[in-house]
């Protein structure tokens, strides 16, 4: 079912070709709708803007869907919609409330997204990655594609020869570490290795023998990463989002793959050496991506387009979206046109970077610990379930972020954000759980539930029931878009609208044709709101 607006819209383009930019009207008087179309059409039609309008809505051919059209002032059009087309709208959401959500979708998408550190504690930079990763999994799959998260985690690279030197340098039993004691480790072997030159030596040939896979180093990383994953699932899990182990791809996969993408780049005149360096020129780009440095070590480039190689040939993506930070951009830009310059990346795959910008403290700088440091995400959940139980601080944490465009900064201001008033979380939560109290009510009154929306005479009903109708439309939006936000905004708008509906139209007071209708919209109006914060990663609660 498309939205009542698009139907609508194509009608009217169908006739004046070109887009009618139909916006909701300005008092209820005027309808629903309002369109300025032919004073743009009369400006290259040479005629009155009046005389077009009343051409469009004579051929326009609107009598199924609405009442007379008007045209009023200079020429707008105002559109008012038919009862009983917005009563059967909203009776299918009732009945379906994902019945405007069209499920066939038929795409592979490949989504890259929150890639914690192994040996380190997540901290409020994997906390956007992971929220708006999972919300976009949850809205893919909804629309009918198979998605395929890959957490692409840290865990290869010069760090783990630190790490496993300090360990042996210490005589230390790595099985009795939970992940906070990892990161001790970490921090004592950085300064380690600053400190002592021989240590840094060692730990360097320490990642050669890792790398040449050396029995007793392995041994010693697959407990570290044994003891990273442990926090990990304890933190998605405390998050409600739907990462788990299977997800698992981290740098470590792509290790035996990056001899091969060397060879391919060479191979295919890709890549050059460049005062001792293989390296990739791609125009517009002001500096080469090195593949394989001057010592014959391979950077974070190649694996990620060892990754992209595998995520295309392998995993048979159409779409690939990296949900990384804003200021990797220039970084996934280069991947991809080389990617593009390599065969590595068909035309027909799409590759996306979902950059997003930073969490702010009340400052207005980067959200940090009181002395200075990254803050962690268990702290950072703490402080918020410090003001609301937990499913109404997760909500009031994912909302702030979801809510916001993705590209720019907000402040972290746990007062507000779980608030039940105002654009929050937990405001949506409340109404979610006001119209579930309503219900039950209603039931224990022994009041019927109509299986259908009968009557819509209020002008708030009627807003409602349109707004219900746009809810698939909006979903498609964020699908195409990647732009959660705009869910966010319709449930605000939605929930919104559900408020002036129980000003303005008594429900269980009212007379009983009128209030097994009204309890029916109500029905439909749950059953969204619960969808849509479904698709958020947000808890529907029934009580609160």
């Amino acid at each position: 079912m498309s939205s009542l607006p698009q139907a609508l819209s194509r009608r009217i383009e169908a006739v004046t070709g070109i887009d009618p930019e139909l916006r909701p009207a300005t008092k209820p008087q005027f309808g629903h709708f309002q369109s300025n179309v032919a004073l743009r059409l009369a400006k290259t039609e040479g005629r009155p803007p009046r005389e077009v309008a009343q051409r469009v809505v004579e051929q326009a051919d609107l009598g199924d869907l609405c009442e007379p059209p008007e045209v009023a002032g200079p020429g707008f059009i105002n559109l008012r919609l038919r009862t009983d087309v917005l009563a059967r709208a909203a009776t299918e959401v009732l009945t379906d409330p994902a019945s405007g959500v069209p499920g066939g979708g038929g795409e592979t998408v490949v989504i890259d997204y929150s890639a914690p550190n192994v040996a380190k504690q997540m901290h409020v930079g994997h906390l956007r990655s992971t929220i708006i990763g999972d919300c976009l999994t949850r809205v893919l799959r909804a629309l009918g594609h198979t998605v395929v998260p890959q957490n692409h985690i840290g865990d290869w690279g010069r760090q783990f020869g630190m790490l496993v030197e300090q360990i042996l340098a210490e005589g230390l039993d790595v099985a009795g570490l939970d992940l906070a004691g990892a990161e001790e480790l970490y921090r004592r072997a950085n300064a380690h290795f600053a400190a002592d030159e021989a240590f840094a030596d060692a730990s360097r040939q320490r990642v050669v023998l890792l790398q040449s896979g050396d029995e007793q180093t392995l041994a010693i990383w697959r407990q570290l990463i044994d003891i990273s994953l442990a926090g990990f699932r304890a933190a998605y899990e405390r998050l409600g989002v739907l990462l788990t182990d299977a997800d698992l791809a981290g740098e470590s996969t792509y290790n035996d793959d990056l001899p091969a993408v060397v060879a391919e780049l060479e191979e295919s005149g890709a890549a050059v050496v460049d005062d001792g360096a293989l390296v990739v020129f791609v125009e517009g780009f002001n500096a080469p991506m090195i593949v394989r440095k001057r010592d014959g070590g391979f950077g974070y480039s190649a694996t990620d387009l060892a990754a992209l190689r595998h995520r295309v040939r392998d995993l048979h993506a159409d779409r690939i979206l990296y949900v990384v930070g804003a200021e990797q951009t220039f970084h996934f830009n280069q991947v991809f046109a080389v990617a593009r310059k390599a065969g590595f990346l068909p035309a027909e795959v799409r590759a996306e970077h979902v950059g997003y910008g930073m969490v702010l403290g009340s400052d207005g700088k980067r959200l940090r610990t009181r002395d200075g440091g990254t803050m962690k995400l268990a702290d950072l959940l703490d402080a918020a379930e410090e003001r609301a139980a937990r499913p109404i601080a997760l909500a009031a944490v994912k909302y702030a972020d979801l809510s916001n465009s993705l590209v720019k900064d907000y402040v972290f201001d746990l007062d507000r954000m779980v608030q039940t008033t105002g654009d929050t979380g937990p405001y949506l939560q409340y109404a979610h759980a006001r119209l579930c109290q309503l219900l039950r009510r209603a039931e224990a009154e022994g009041h019927p539930v109509s299986p259908s929306v009968t009557r819509l005479d209020e002008p708030a009903e009627q807003t409602l029931a349109l707004l219900l109708t746009r809810f698939g439309e909006v979903v498609v939006e964020v699908g195409t878009s990647l732009q959660p936000h705009r869910l966010c905004s319709y449930l605000y708008e939605l929930s919104g609208a559900l408020s002036v509906f129980y000003e303005q139209c008594p429900v269980l007071k009212s007379e009983e044709d009128v209030r097994a209708s009204r309890l029916a919209l109500c029905t439909a109006v749950r059953d969204v709101l619960a969808r849509g914060l479904d698709l958020l990663g947000i808890e529907a609660p029934e009580r609160m």
